[in-house]
């Protein structure tokens, strides 16, 4: 059994720029939040987006490879765990603290922006540098930003990147390479991966709608979580976690869902846990047909229909990368910074497909009978790789 806990988390995403201003949007019964029409460069028009509302740092004094929108996001992660982190440096060392994150756009954006340029002026901008397009480089600047000469990755495999970090993150401190670990991931919203998934014609003009029978496609959005991971005992733990890679194809998942099972069922496994422990599911829930259809009928199987589900991409908006740090990080909240009970809430027209295996899926406003204990998100992504992490309150 793990002992990996989640001493602190930060986040920002399209509801809110703190912990706390999307701990207040998420479990808000009114209406949905977060999600907005957007333009952006580049594309013909706006689309259902979802960005971090409010301006963002331009981070002064960070080295010109060092700068850019992810890292800025991950900047006001940072905020809402700083001092722990600054605790942390100062009682292991600065090479005992490492740093694991996931991406997929790192600083595609900033690229964009300087081909634009290239192309109006033949030149490139004299705020462009090449480095801030490679996927290192939003470890680079955390490890930077705090000082740290730990190990420092990023995890790139689209989708489950980022809750691919949270084990990798667990993995160093098993294995004594590290004493604590700044984990999470950063995805910034680019006209790159909106154009990309327009292309495959994933994109909802509205916003989305997980399991529905009128389901078209995501929602993209972007954020950051960051979580300071140690052996120390903290709030919350990382009690189990399971990977897979089915290969079945690029883009499209294995219709029978057999390595997203693999991935639930190790999660389970390593948690020392049963189907039927587990209080609440955070879906990956993309609203595309085929990735919905999958991911029903691997919930009914594992769990059948009575298990509370939720997807909260409808909220945030898909962010990519960074979407498992960030559905991890709604799990936390509401394992701890929930007084009322309430699941996260999913947001649809309640039109269900008669064509899905039946899930319990969770209505706005809804409370647990009793506080949540432990709680599973997953994470599918393109070429197969699925991960599952089991969150427990300690």
């Amino acid at each position: 059994m793990s002992t990996a806990y989640l001493n602190q988390m930060g986040l920002a995403c399209a509801l809110g720029r703190s912990r706390a201003e999307v701990a207040a949007s998420l479990f808000a019964a009114g209406a949905p939040g977060g999600l907005s029409p957007q333009a952006l460069p580049g594309l013909a028009q706006p689309l259902m987006l979802g960005p971090v509302p409010g301006d963002l740092a331009v981070l002064p004094g960070t080295p010109l490879p060092l700068q850019g929108r992810n890292n800025a996001l991950l900047e006001l992660a940072l905020a809402d765990i700083e001092p722990a982190v600054r605790e942390a440096i100062a009682r292991h060392g600065p090479d005992r603290v490492a740093v694991v994150l996931g991406t997929s756009t790192s600083g595609v954006g900033e690229s964009e922006a300087a081909h634009r340029h290239w192309l109006a002026h033949g030149r490139w901008p004299a705020g462009f540098h090449y480095a801030q397009q490679e996927m290192g480089t939003p470890a680079h600047y955390l490890a930077w930003r705090l000082g740290l000469r730990g190990p420092a990755q990023v995890i790139s495999t689209a989708c489950s990147s980022s809750a691919k970090a949270l084990a990798s993150a667990a993995r160093l401190l098993a294995a004594g390479l590290a004493d604590a670990v700044v984990a999470g991931g950063a995805d910034s919203l680019c006209a790159f991966t909106v154009a990309g998934f327009s292309a495959l014609g994933s994109v909802a003009p509205e916003r989305c709608l997980p399991f529905s029978r009128h389901r078209c496609g995501i929602n993209i959005g972007e954020g950051a979580a960051l979580f300071l991971l140690s052996r120390e005992p903290g709030p919350v733990r990382l009690s189990g976690w399971g990977e897979s890679s089915d290969a079945h194809h690029m883009s499209a998942p294995e219709p029978g869902g057999r390595g997203a099972e693999r991935a639930i069922r190790e999660a389970l496994g390593r948690a020392g846990l049963a189907p039927a422990d587990i209080d609440y599911i955070n879906l990956h829930g993309t609203a595309t047909p085929q990735n919905d259809a999958m991911e029903a009928g691997v919930v009914a199987r594992v769990f059948g229909a009575g298990t509370p589900c939720s997807s909260t991409k409808p909220l945030t908006g898909h962010t990519l990368g960074a979407a498992g740090a960030i559905e991890a990080a709604l799990c936390w909240l509401t394992l701890t910074e929930n007084p009322g009970r309430l699941l996260p809430p999913h947001w649809w027209d309640g039109a269900a497909d008669p064509e899905l295996a039946p899930v319990g899926l969770v209505a706005p406003g809804a409370q647990a009978a009793q506080a949540p204990r432990r709680v599973l998100s997953q994470s599918f992504a393109f070429g197969g790789s699925n991960a599952a992490l089991v969150l427990e309150a300690a």
